[in-house]
């Protein structure tokens, strides 16, 4: 019992490290900010940039890994503007975890002139030396 006690303390302190002086939710905000504009104009590799390298998106059809095979889903998914529609995201919360990594939660909507799609994000960011990346995207 005592070790479990001891391992369970040590994982909380590992998990939450510190994070005083914590700048990452503004940061988050303004690339996922960055990323909608860059959606609505119709720019594919500009909403990218928000993404690191080694990205995963996770959803319902499977995972893709990669910032190439990543972009390379979207361009199949939304080939033109009319599919791409007008982006809004609702950002729920954006927590730290640790001092260079952070989740965030919200909601995500298409509007598009024949319908309106919705769903739901948990991302996993990374402080990089470009910046704060998502480095595994959960939609659903």
């Amino acid at each position: 019992m005592h070790a479990v006690v001891v391992l369970g303390f040590g994982l909380t302190v590992v998990g939450c490290g510190h994070t005083e002086g914590w700048d990452g939710e503004a940061a988050v905000r303004e690339v996922m900010l960055q990323q909608e504009q860059a959606w609505d104009r119709g720019n594919i590799p500009g909403f990218m940039v928000g993404y690191d390298e080694k990205v995963c998106f996770i959803s319902a059809k499977g995972s893709t890994c990669g910032r190439d095979s990543v972009t390379a889903r979207y361009l199949r998914t939304y080939p033109d503007r009319q599919a791409m529609g007008d982006l809004e995201f609702g950002i729920g919360e954006v927590l730290p975890a640790g001092y260079d990594h952070a989740w965030c939660t919200g909601t995500w909507k298409l509007h598009r002139s024949r319908d309106t799609v919705a769903g739901g994000f948990s991302l996993f960011w990374a402080r990089t030396p470009q910046g704060w990346r998502i480095l595994r995207d959960h939609t659903y």
